[in-house]
């Protein structure tokens, strides 16, 4: 199980399927690499279930197929059970894995390694205007990759999600310390490489998740100078990362595309208009906004599921961030819960890193956050067996929560793009 799923995970991220050259083989390698790992999974007797997101993720599937038939679109309900169900299968198994902690700690380096592959094909492909893929510069200044990445927004949020990994794995030394310059290394060229796909999300991300770490180290306060000054020397870039008013044509582009996603909502409050339909309805532009997305398409019964969902990742990392275990005389122990805290960390960052770029780009149902999830679910049913003291998450204990926070979230969304609409 373990060795297919890293096999899984290497074909998501690397795609060596996708190359010019490969390309042509006609072997289905990533599908054939997850079935195995899921008839591996199917076994084993040690599974825990108990977090909410192993209910949420296929309650979201069926509400993905509900929205077709309810729109009357039977094929759809199919489509979807093929083209989703993958990422709910790739779930359950690596959250199975990433519950032992060594396992968990090589995951990390695996998707941080994939990053850093992706980091070094980029910058080739901005020295020499092509990479070893045979793929050249998006718009002739911008880094892409093959398959699901051949978009700089999707390369971006990728290494939004892996830097935080990169630098907890820095942090661990060994090897003469030579693990460690080694990590730090890659942690720099992944962020070089955020600039280099001259993504205006992906930088405006890299921000928020900096912020985020200031403000969990040092306080609000210093949070939100250091963002100021962050975000005044980023407009100030004679690039388009400088182009960040919200008057620019593509930005207005994307607030026009939000508030047509909240009418789609509001015509079809319950089940939306149905996935993968946005552009369908809106002259073949995208939503430009991961939320507005699940909203318009899957309606008030699918964004509740998606919000919990992505809402108790979040949670399960401040609940090891908030928590304070029995003082030990034990210094073993003592390391082990800094260790620990400082995983929570990474896990919230990596969260952050996704959800940030996801504001602005349509990304709700891309595999990456899947595993994202499934890493953050396997680590925290690991930590409760470690430190029994944590909290347990329960759905019977949010019925109220999740609706409530879903119908915030809209009606702040719709002010944000009145405000917007207003001054742009």
């Amino acid at each position: 199980m373990y060795f297919f799923i890293l096999v899984y995970i290497i074909l998501v991220l690397i795609r060596p399927q996708d190359y010019p050259e490969w390309a042509g083989s006609g072997i289905p390698f990533q599908p054939i690499a997850l079935v195995l790992a899921f008839l591996c999974w199917l076994p084993a007797r040690d599974k825990d279930l108990s977090a909410p997101q192993n209910l949420l993720l296929p309650a979201f599937l069926l509400a993905q197929m509900a929205s077709h038939l309810v729109n009357g679109w039977a094929g759809g309900a199919l489509e979807e059970l093929t083209t989703f169900g993958p990422a709910v299968l790739a779930f359950f198994v690596l959250s199975h894995v990433a519950a032992g902690r060594e396992r968990l700690l090589m995951l990390l380096a695996v998707f941080a390694l994939c990053g850093l592959v992706l980091a070094a094909h980029g910058i080739e492909q901005a020295e020499l205007g092509e990479g070893w893929t045979g793929i050249g510069l998006s718009q002739g200044t911008r880094i892409q990759y093959v398959g699901i990445f051949n978009d700089p927004n999707d390369l971006g949020m990728l290494f939004l999600i892996v830097l935080p990994m990169a630098l907890f794995l820095s942090s661990r030394g060994g090897w003469a310390g030579l693990r460690r310059l080694f990590w730090w290394g890659a942690a720099a060229a992944i962020v070089y490489a955020v600039y280099l796909t001259a993504s205006r999300g992906a930088a405006v991300a890299l921000l928020v998740v900096t912020g985020v770490w200031v403000w969990r180290r040092r306080g609000i306060v210093w949070a939100g100078v250091i963002g100021v000054a962050a975000l005044a020397a980023l407009v100030a870039l004679p690039s388009r990362l400088g182009e960040l008013d919200a008057g620019e044509s593509s930005a207005a582009g994307r607030v026009d595309a939000w508030y047509t996603g909240l009418e789609m909502f509001l015509s079809h409050p319950l089940f939306g208009i149905g996935p993968g339909l946005f552009a369908d309805n809106n002259a073949n532009l995208t939503a430009h906004n991961s939320f507005v997305l699940v909203i318009a398409e899957m309606g008030i019964v699918g964004y509740v599921i998606w919000l919990a969902f992505l809402g108790y990742g979040l949670m399960m990392s401040l609940a090891v961030l908030r928590h304070s275990p029995q003082p030990s005389d034990d210094a073993r122990v003592t390391a082990e819960w800094k260790s620990e805290r400082a995983l929570a960390m990474t896990m919230l960052l990596s969260q952050v890193g996704y959800l940030a770029t996801a504001f602005f780009l349509s990304r709700s149902y891309v595999i990456l956050l899947y595993l994202l999830a499934a890493v953050v679910v396997g680590w925290y049913t690991g930590m409760r067996r470690r430190w029994p003291g944590l909290p347990t998450f329960s759905l019977a204990r949010d019925l109220v929560r999740w609706p409530a926070l879903a119908v915030a979230s809209i009606v702040g969304l719709y002010i944000i793009v009145k405000l917007l609409l207003a001054t742009s």
